[in-house]
């Protein structure tokens, strides 16, 4: 019973952030759209309502590691489509790929603020890494999916706070590093 309240309590997070970051990605509009979209399908994340709302019917892991949408009319919609296709193509299925991922995500902190769709990708992420850390049946599997997950929130903090928090002053999630 605790290790699904401590799941529901890691999900609640990284729906919060998710939430949190779709809506203030506003800030980044200026930007000129990444190249990262599938077959000019993803041009624009979705609007924080329908993503919430795809996201409240569920995600299932497979066994080859690919998130789902458990609604399946949810799942046959444009915005629906559009998170499969962004869950299949730009979150990673594994750890190394999320480490990978993580690192670039890094790599770009001393940067302007991520464009929407970059973002997204992170946030994206993140989530995708509370599923498998729910699934992990190994206590240092699990372990390591809590660390990059918590490092993937640093880096959602990280890009929230550029331009707004004072310089060498950065946001800390505190006592979950």
């Amino acid at each position: 019973m605790a290790g699904k309240r401590q799941f529901l309590a890691w999900l609640m997070v990284a729906i919060c952030l998710l939430l949190l970051g779709l809506t203030t990605t506003q800030h980044h509009a200026g930007q000129a759209m990444d190249s990262t979209s599938v077959g000019g399908g993803l041009q624009e994340p979705e609007a924080p309502e329908v993503m919430f709302e795809l996201l409240w019917a569920g995600l299932k892991l497979d066994v080859m590691g690919q998130l789902h949408i458990q609604d399946e009319e949810l799942a046959s919609t444009r915005p629906g489509h559009r998170l499969r296709l962004l869950l299949q193509h730009h979150v990673p299925s594994d750890l190394e790929g999320a480490e990978q991922q993580l690192q670039q995500f890094q790599d770009l902190r001393k940067g302007p603020p991520l464009g929407p769709s970059d973002f997204e990708h992170l946030l994206l992420t993140g989530l995708s890494c509370v599923y498998r850390l729910h699934k992990a049946s190994e206590a240092e599997e699990r372990d390591h999916w809590a660390q990059v997950f918590a490092l993937l929130a640093q880096e959602t903090l990280w890009d929230l706070c550029k331009g707004f928090c004072p310089q060498g002053q950065p946001p800390s999630l505190g006592p979950w590093l």
